[in-house]
């Protein structure tokens, strides 16, 4: 029964985000998993136990790592799925040391706020540690009391949250006193904090640029130029359609784009703005003095010249570079050898106005992310190219993901990607308006800079750090007695 509870917890997890989305079930997904470990005394079943739910979380939701591996990679299917196996196996231990803790700490007459703090904690160092995606928290972005805590300790306290409730059934579950449920009062507080932002028209019109250039095309020096030749199309197309626009951005796209090196297409870009009297934010390749190729974002002002460049300091595994363990297996990058990443984060200026621009995979870290905010920042930019992952949920987990930085920051977040999803998102984490997937179109969009900083946005994880210290406290305040004895 415990294996069948175990498994539970890392199936809900799985059913809780895209492909499936049934967000509701995330305040129970931890149940289960929680009334295993608290019937089970062995230490050791209680890690593997932990580990189960992992491994069917991570395998789960993140299948599609097998996808870019074989088709982009040419890795045959069979080692690809291997693969899938093998960072699911590893990504799992996160969950064994939780279940393997957690159980000690449900021992505690303060559980109820122990074990949602372990999880907020431990949910912190996937980043650190190698490779982040999913935060239970991110589940909760369509729901209206729980994000409201976005905006004060991040993604991860709304996971706090999630996680409360799950305990508090699995409590419930295995009738613990009620004085041990009191600590679930404190969700009332969540009535009381802000309401998120209402919808409101901004005041500012960008235009958002999906070329839908293909993954797999020959890039020939032909080929090339007519790409570069729709993307100036597609957004002077856009820029003069509506109201004007003061911003254009383009996604990343499958194969580099020299704006130092190519004077052609420098020139083409440089002429857009002129006619378009925007600014224009683009991916492009740079290089180091050393030739080592970095994936950056290039604001070029209205006047036709470069404004500023930052370079993307998370970089992809698996598509920039490859983690040690995974040595064996090629890049998916057009690029000949490992990605460099930047050195230090930089806010883009345009004229008055202040754009923080991240790419791709960045999204998932939102200590970086606000770190453009708190630095300034007006507008959050995703540049993006989801392109690598097919049709599979990755795309939707993606945006999911980013809509939660423009919530804890309260920014307005625009998305620019190859192939979808391209999307203007509200400070609220609302999708405003979204272009169909693998269709090539440009839109204009409305938006509006914002120079408030939030709570998280200027103190970062200040929540997770109590998490970790409160939840540490719990564990050993139940481990002194048994020394005493």
């Amino acid at each position: 029964m415990n294996w069948l509870l175990a498994a539970a917890s890392g199936s809900l997890l799985v059913l809780s985000f895209p492909r499936f989305d049934v967000s509701w079930l995330a305040p129970l997904a931890l149940a289960p998993l929680l009334v295993a470990l608290d019937r089970e005394a062995s230490r050791l079943r209680r890690f593997l136990l932990g580990y189960l739910a992992g491994v069917i979380f991570w395998g789960g939701t993140c299948y599609w790592i097998h996808y870019p591996l074989a088709v982009h990679g040419g890795m045959p299917q069979v080692l690809a799925w291997g693969a899938v196996a093998l960072f699911s196996l590893i990504k799992g231990l996160h969950f064994g040391v939780f279940a393997w803790l957690a159980a000690v700490a449900l021992a505690s007459r303060w559980a109820l706020l122990a074990v949602p703090a372990l999880w907020a904690a431990i949910e912190r160092s996937h980043g650190p540690l190698g490779f982040a995606w999913l935060a239970l928290g991110n589940a909760g972005i369509d729901m209206d009391l729980p994000v409201r805590l976005a905006p004060l300790a991040g993604v991860h306290g709304v996971s706090f949250v999630l996680a409360l409730m799950g305990t508090a059934l699995a409590m419930v579950i295995r009738r613990r006193p009620l004085i041990q449920l009191a600590p679930a009062a404190l969700l009332a507080i969540l009535y009381a904090l802000p309401r998120l932002p209402a919808p409101s028209e901004g005041e500012y019109t960008a235009v958002l640029v999906q070329p839908n250039i293909s993954e797999i095309a020959d890039w020939t020096d032909s080929w090339t130029q007519r790409q570069h030749e729709r993307l100036v199309f597609l957004s002077e197309h856009a820029a003069r359609a509506g109201r004007p626009a003061v911003l254009i951005v383009w996604p990343e796209v499958p194969a580099p784009v020299y704006y130092d090196a190519d004077a052609r297409f420098r020139e083409m870009v440089n002429g857009l703005a002129r006619r378009t009297g925007a600014w224009i934010l683009l991916n492009v390749v740079p290089h180091t003095a050393e030739g080592s190729p970095m994936n950056s974002a290039l604001l070029v002002s209205p006047e036709g010249a470069p404004a500023g460049r930052y370079d993307k300091m998370k970089l992809v595994p698996f598509g920039e570079y490859v983690p040690r363990p995974f040595r064996f297996m090629e890049k998916i990058t057009n690029e000949a050898g490992d990605f460099v990443p930047g050195t230090r984060l930089v806010v883009l200026s345009a004229g008055e106005r202040r754009i923080g621009a991240f790419i791709c995979y960045e999204a998932v870290f939102p200590e970086l992310v606000r770190r453009f905010a708190d630095a300034g920042a007006e507008l959050l930019v995703n540049l993006s190219n989801d392109g690598w992952y097919g049709r599979t949920a990755a795309r939707r987990q993606h945006l999911k993901i980013a809509r939660m930085r423009a919530v804890e920051n309260r920014r307005w977040l625009l998305r620019a990607t190859n192939d979808g999803i391209t999307a203007v998102v509200d400070p609220s984490g609302h999708v405003r308006r979204e272009l169909p997937a693998f269709a090539q179109a440009a839109m204009g969009v409305s938006f509006s800079f914002t120079g408030e900083r939030t709570l998280y946005t200027r103190w970062g994880d200040w929540f997770v750090v109590l998490c970790g210290l409160a939840a540490a406290a719990a564990i050993v305040g139940t481990q002194i007695p048994r020394y005493r004895g």
